[in-house]
């Protein structure tokens, strides 16, 4: 089962330094995925409205799609592997033909932010991230993830949604 979930936030674990994004259902449910500078760059700067003068990746990847009269119709992030997130992309082709493509969250993120379409995480990712199941990033407390899931939006960074 998948559930849509939008950005929340953008911010940096005061454990482990890494920017973190926060993924939040309707319901409030949380799941921090834990990505790195570049891409949290990418997603800032879509957050932020910023435009630059030359186009970041996921700028560039949003536009070949859209030449190519390709819509990116979804994101899912399906799997959680040790510390590792799995998502897919769905694209659909100019025939309405879908095309899966595998990606790394961090990129489905900023590229579905930049294509207006949805997230959606598996429900069994959600409830680990609830304190249900016992995977956390590297070097972090085992409370970690129950903590990061359990605050209120006003204790993140400056990019809420």
């Amino acid at each position: 089962m998948l559930i849509e979930m939008k950005v929340a936030s953008l911010t940096v674990d005061p454990f482990t330094n890494m920017p973190t994004v926060i993924l939040r259902d309707a319901d409030g449910r949380t799941v921090p995925i834990w990505i790195g500078m570049a891409e949290a760059s990418a997603i800032a700067a879509e957050l932020e409205s910023d435009r630059l003068d030359r186009p970041m990746t996921h700028d560039l990847m949003n536009t070949i799609l859209g030449r190519c009269d390709i819509a990116l119709d979804r994101v899912e992030i399906h799997d959680l592997r040790a510390t590792t997130f799995f998502a897919t992309l769905y694209l659909k082709r100019p025939d309405g033909a879908p095309l899966a493509v595998d990606a790394r969250p961090s990129d489905a993120i900023a590229l579905a932010l930049r294509a207006r379409a949805p997230v959606f995480v598996a429900k069994k990712i959600i409830e680990k991230a609830a304190g249900k199941g016992k995977k956390v990033p590297p070097g972090a407390p085992v409370a970690h993830a129950e903590l990061l899931a359990g605050l209120s939006e006003s204790a993140f960074g400056k990019w809420k949604m």
